[in-house]
């Protein structure tokens, strides 16, 4: 591919951030165009909608609007670009939600820079990639129809009923405006007690509110 590939890094962790640029700088095949690096999801929005790329790259654990949010915004603003997750959330019910919210491609961490360009030529050709160390089960299907309503879990985190109701939903891949609809509430009001839900159990970002709750059989 003799084409500039348009190219913004998100991450929060400056090391792997510089790592991966140079990463994109030796390879061969393809010549990346970096014209961003953000370590934060708002900002990630902005730099998309300033420098229209081709692709980004993108750290689910960021502070702020984390990475899923992030990736919801992006692809509602502009479908076109093709996201690919660079992550060491490996649980499989976080994979499926960041797939359902529009990324292309899901990579982990842990494995080398093949994986990383596979990734980038799967994406490129229009297919959806997703990497080694990820596996899909019917555990989960099987979980969810034997779970039973964790009363002590709620009680332990005092969570609200309407509080319950939109973690159920976020877990599906619900953004705010789409929760927001459903509940007959407005999207701001969403994203206050999706702040709350994150305080109260602890986590900082999507991800860990639906590990979180499909840990303790919530979904």
């Amino acid at each position: 591919m003799n084409d500039l590939i348009r190219v913004i890094i998100a991450d929060d962790h400056v090391l792997f951030l510089d790592g991966l640029k140079k990463i994109l700088g030796e390879a061969s095949q393809y010549k990346f165009d970096i014209v961003g690096e953000v370590n934060s999801g708002k900002e990630l929005v902005r730099m998309v909608k300033m420098n229209k790329p081709h692709i980004v790259f993108l750290d689910l654990n960021m502070p702020g609007m984390d990475g899923l949010e992030a990736l919801e915004e992006i692809k509602e603003w502009n479908k076109e670009i093709k996201v690919i997750v660079v992550t060491m959330y490996d649980d499989a019910k976080i994979v499926k939600s960041a797939l359902k919210s529009g990324c292309r491609g899901y990579v982990l961490k842990m494995f080398g820079k093949h994986e990383l360009f596979t990734a980038v030529e799967e994406v490129l050709a229009g297919e959806t990639y997703v990497g080694k160390g990820i596996e899909f089960s019917n555990q989960g299907e099987a979980r969810k129809e034997d779970a039973r309503f964790n009363d002590s879990f709620i009680r332990k985190n005092k969570l609200t009923k309407r509080e319950l109701e939109i973690l159920k939903l976020i877990s599906q891949a619900l953004n705010n405006k789409e929760i927001g609809k459903e509940l007959f509430i407005s999207y701001q009001t969403v994203s206050v007690h999706r702040k709350n839900i994150m305080r109260k159990l602890g986590v900082s970002n999507t991800a860990g509110l639906i590990k979180v709750a499909y840990d303790n059989s919530l979904i």
